[in-house]
């Protein structure tokens, strides 16, 4: 082995999620700690499209299904002619096909699989016996995992580590309100998602009456895209909240959306780990959340911010209300959280502890 460490990061996926962020910041970020970092993906992916334009190796690999020889061979050419010593794995075809591919290889590499979500697994192979290693995005995933035999010992939880310096006041102008012709007095409260059944936020359409009833000048926005977006609208229209509640589609700014709100919302009824709450927190904004999934994680209720029950707009209202109604609570959960987010959830700390994962494993494999 050379004194550079190696890392090959695979994934199956050709979509731009969560998921795939993290994968690439971690490439980014690990590629700063001295490793020599690279991606293994189809032709089509994002990722690989994103990954070879800021600088790191792409490798195109079409991963038809999950017993795809000629893509095994393909993985084993990769560990081979580039003296790979981490298989990092992501989604559950690549995971079974590096995973297989790196058990095979002579260079024997450590085998890691991160499992970035909260939903049931549909494969024990790829984390019970292919992997050396299972990282998780939270405790709660870890807990799921070991519930389904994964043996404990084997799984380490690094959370997924946001750009602070995104989310920094003084980083966006915080103008939401000026490009929506909104007068400054009017209380903006906010969801930044992708419009899944699962984010909840038909509880945060059916909370919106009783907001509105006692603070009539508050204006409810919904930001992103999915399959949900035309059943929200419609959703709006006939609850008669067009008024108050305005869906502005994908954004390129979020930093400014988030500068701009009173407050994060985010009824989410499954979440692995919440890194829109990280992101909110990061901009010193209080958040309201569900007691769901890695959420109470992320959200320390009472001081960063306020959990209630999933599927209730009743006790949503009520959160909302209480801090709609004190600025001076919003504001000292705001600094809890982005304080919080600081110290934990950087896209730093995440690099630095897979870092730290990486070089156990190579160091009880006998590689220095």
């Amino acid at each position: 082995m050379t004194d550079r460490v190696t890392v090959l990061h695979t994934e199956s996926s050709h979509g731009w999620g969560g998921q795939e962020q993290r994968t690439l910041r971690e490439c980014l970020g690990i590629g700063k700690l001295g490793a020599r970092t690279m991606v293994l993906c189809p032709p089509e992916a994002e990722l690989g499209r994103r990954a070879e334009s800021a600088g790191i190796e792409v490798f195109p690999c079409p991963m038809r299904k999950s017993y795809d020889i000629a893509a095994v061979r393909t993985i084993l050419r990769v560990l081979r002619e580039e003296a790979v010593d981490i298989v990092n794995t992501h989604s559950g075809r690549d995971s079974i096909l590096a995973g297989v591919a790196a058990r095979l290889s002579r260079r024997r590499p450590v085998v890691v699989r991160t499992r970035h979500l909260a939903m049931p697994i549909t494969s024990r192979i790829s984390y019970a016996y292919l992997p050396h290693r299972v990282v998780t995005v939270s405790g709660y995933v870890k807990e799921y995992l070991v519930r389904e035999g994964v043996p404990g010992e084997r799984i380490v939880v690094v959370p997924t580590g946001i750009e602070t310096g995104r989310f920094a006041d003084g980083a966006a102008p915080a103008n939401l309100r000026e490009e929506l012709g909104l007068p400054p007095d009017v209380l903006l409260v906010g969801a930044v998602a992708v419009l899944r059944n699962k984010k909840g936020l038909r509880f945060l359409l059916e909370a919106a009456p009783s907001v509105l009833a006692r603070f009539p000048r508050t204006v409810f926005l919904i930001v992103g895209t999915g399959p949900q977006e035309e059943n929200l609208r419609n959703a709006i229209v006939s609850m008669g909240l067009s008024g108050s509640v305005r869906m502005l589609g994908h954004r390129e700014d979020v930093p400014n959306v988030l500068l701009s709100l009173d407050l994060f919302v985010l009824p989410t009824v499954q979440e692995a780990l919440g890194t829109a709450f990280l992101e909110a927190m990061a901009t010193g904004r209080a958040v309201v959340g569900c007691r769901v999934g890695g959420v109470p994680e992320v959200v320390e209720e009472g001081k960063t911010g306020l959990l209630v029950p999933p599927e209730d707009p009743a006790a949503l209202a009520e959160a909302i209300l209480t801090l709609l109604a004190d600025g001076e609570l919003r504001a000292r959960m705001g600094a809890a959280g982005r304080q919080s987010v600081m110290a934990r959830y950087s896209v730093e700390e995440m690099c630095r502890r897979m870092w730290e994962v990486y070089r156990s494993l190579l160091s009880e494999r006998g590689k220095k």
